[in-house]
């Protein structure tokens, strides 16, 4: 792509169009050289200075979705996320699945008592050497960042449960850890605040290599809210049943089944989140 143009973001900031992380996000989810050609070379022809990357993602989602379902998919897997609201519990149960797939043993929406006072706590991971006490901040629409205020207020509560744990049985062998995630980005002093507390901080694309994306896109655990066969309020049934991730709908055919769906719209949607269950190879470089 050679048209140099304005990208107007979700916070309202502006900045020159990448072609280069478009085409590591259409890289990203799969989609074959072919394809990405197809999307690159019309998405060229609608450019213009302050176009949205709201508008862009729309219509890089449509050409995808005509190519490949699956592709679709992952390439709206930030959306997708966003649409496991609005209360933020699917994303502490999708979060700690995603902790279970590393070999932890988890519990979700704990009430824990601390040193001082008793804490309502997201996640609570632990294996043999480690325990975690995990946060999580949920943001359900684009444009939001995870300010300083949040580490600062998660690593206090920490404080106080890390103190009672240390003093409980079989702690001696032990390391306890706090950990802040969220779906949206952290700013600069968030992070510079969860260094220098020692606190896990992962973010949509924070830390490299680490972050919230990577894990998804490494387990292979993505949520229902990625399926494009899905309409809205089928999606946000299967959350009320606490069907939140695709592999538990394969698990669960019948969950499908009792929405009444045509047998060849069943069968496109179990397609669907086969394929996305499947771990991507990696790209020959």
């Amino acid at each position: 792509m050679k048209k140099k143009v304005l990208v107007k973001k979700a916070s309202g900031e502006k900045q020159p169009f990448s072609p280069e992380k478009l085409h590591q996000s259409l890289e990203r989810s799969g989609a074959t050289k072919e394809m990405m050609e197809k999307v690159e070379k019309s998405l060229e022809d609608h450019l213009y200075d302050g176009i949205t990357t709201g508008e862009i993602y729309r219509k890089a989602f449509q050409l995808l979705r005509k190519l490949r379902r699956s592709a679709a998919a992952r390439y709206s897997l930030k959306k997708a996320i966003m649409e496991l609201g609005p209360t933020g519990y699917p994303f502490e149960y999708f979060f700690g699945a995603l902790l279970r797939q590393m070999g932890y043993a988890v519990q979700v929406g704990q009430e824990v008592q601390g040193q001082c006072v008793k804490h309502e706590v997201d996640v609570i991971a632990r294996n043999d050497h480690q325990q975690f006490m995990v946060e999580c901040k949920f943001y359900n629409s684009p444009g939001k960042t995870c300010n300083v205020r949040v580490p600062l207020y998660i690593h206090s509560r920490f404080n106080d449960i890390e103190k009672r744990w240390q003093s409980g049985p079989r702690s001696e062998n032990l390391s306890f850890h706090g950990w802040v995630v969220t779906n949206t980005r952290f700013t600069t002093d968030a992070i510079d605040y969860g260094k220098c507390a020692g606190l896990r901080m992962v973010s949509w694309d924070y830390p490299r290599d680490e972050s919230l994306k990577d894990m998804i896109e490494q387990s292979g655990l993505f949520p229902i809210t990625a399926l494009t066969n899905l309409t809205r309020k089928q999606k946000q049934v299967l959350l009320e049943k606490e069907i939140v991730l695709c592999r538990q709908l394969l698990q669960n055919p019948e969950e499908l089944q009792s929405m009444g769906l045509k047998p060849s719209k069943l069968e496109a949607i179990m397609e669907e989140a086969r394929e996305l269950c499947r771990k991507k190879p990696k790209r020959k470089k």
